[in-house]
């Protein structure tokens, strides 16, 4: 019976050349990496808003130093209205992200909800997946596309739902079918889906901050530095390019880093979703043979973008179908290895 987690990473091949994969001690339950998964969650949600919040301030205080040719006096209200309109903005994307962010994405994904009758043995697995992970039935949803791939969504347990295409639904025996169930009922139960939702969120809004910074730029500079040469003022001159600079460097950094945190993120918890899968179904097997079906597929998900890439089981884009893409490791891909998925699950069977 597998009653204990992946481990926190592989170790050196063994003498087979298969990686040896070592389990977590056995004193530390899934509870435990679930409080720990949704405190890192909070702390991640905060430093992104503290990132957009920060970008926010320096868009402003540079905008302030352009309209005032660099007077220092006007750079502190520029500044802070600048924070404060990040603020509202992080506010008001994260409110809407958490109440109306699932079914944005449901419907940007083509799915359409799947009545009971239309197949009752999905629904079946569904609840029977539901009730191990001790969490209310979510909506089930259909993707009719020939791709293979499913995901989860939602802003907690109570308002969850699981999306399958119908080229998964088609290829899976009934427990590959319930290891990939279970997989995405793990990621309602780890309360993945809200970190998920809110992350794309705030990840978009920091990267359009930035788009819109490079488009002030290219226009401000020539007005801002005409001012300041009629002006002759050296002093302004150095506010405003030391202001340039932290600008160009927040611009840079920002959206780099907050994709890095994204998919380092995702990928710990596809590895806490598998095992957690294997928990509920007892049957590392079935989820083993829908993750080996699923990295032989080299079928795009036309509905999918990079925005909503990280919520697959896969991932869905055109960028990981090509060559062995499934199976590259990288801190700018949202998925881990499928080699690795499978390797740790089979060190779970006893």
């Amino acid at each position: 019976m597998v009653t204990q987690p992946p481990s926190r990473g592989s170790t050196a091949p063994t003498a087979q050349g298969r990686p040896e994969v070592r389990a977590y001690p056995a004193n530390i339950t899934f509870h435990d990496l679930i409080r720990a998964n949704k405190r890192k969650s909070a702390l991640l949600m905060v430093g992104m808003g503290m990132l957009g919040i920060a970008l926010g301030a320096a868009l402003g205080g540079l905008l302030g130093a352009g309209a005032g040719g660099g007077d220092p006096a006007s750079l502190i209200p520029s500044i802070l209205l600048g924070l404060v309109a990040a603020l509202i903005t992080v506010v008001a994307a994260s409110l809407w992200s958490y109440y109306g962010g699932s079914s944005a994405i449901l419907a940007m994904s083509g799915a359409k909800e799947l009545a009971r009758g239309a197949d009752v043995q999905l629904h079946n697995v569904v609840e029977e997946m539901a009730i191990a992970a001790g969490v209310p039935k979510p909506r089930v949803f259909l993707i009719d596309d020939s791709a293979l791939n499913a995901f989860a969504t939602g802003r907690d347990p109570e308002h969850a739902a699981v999306a399958i295409t119908t080229g998964l639904r088609q290829q899976l025996t009934r427990d590959e079918l319930a290891g990939v169930m279970a997989h995405e009922m793990s990621h309602v139960r780890h309360y993945d889906i809200r970190f998920a939702m809110l992350m794309a969120t705030m990840v978009g809004l920091i990267v359009f901050a930035c788009d819109a910074f490079w488009r002030m730029l290219r226009v401000g500079m020539w007005t801002g530095g005409r001012r300041g040469g009629r002006s002759g003022d050296k002093g302004a001159g150095v506010v405003m390019i030391v202001l340039l600079i932290i600008a160009v460097v927040l611009a840079i950094i920002a959206p780099m880093l907050a994709m890095m945190i994204r998919f380092a993120v995702s990928r710990q918890r596809e590895y806490l979703a598998d095992a957690g899968a294997v928990e509920l179904t007892r049957d590392p097997q079935g989820l083993i043979g829908a993750l080996r079906k699923l990295g032989a597929c080299h079928e795009t998900l036309e509905a999918a973008n990079r925005a909503t890439a990280h919520l697959y089981i896969v991932n869905p884009l055109k960028s990981a179908m090509r060559g062995r893409g499934h199976e590259r490791s990288s801190v700018f891909r949202t998925h881990p290895p499928l080699h690795e998925r499978i390797a740790r699950l089979e060190a779970l069977i006893q």
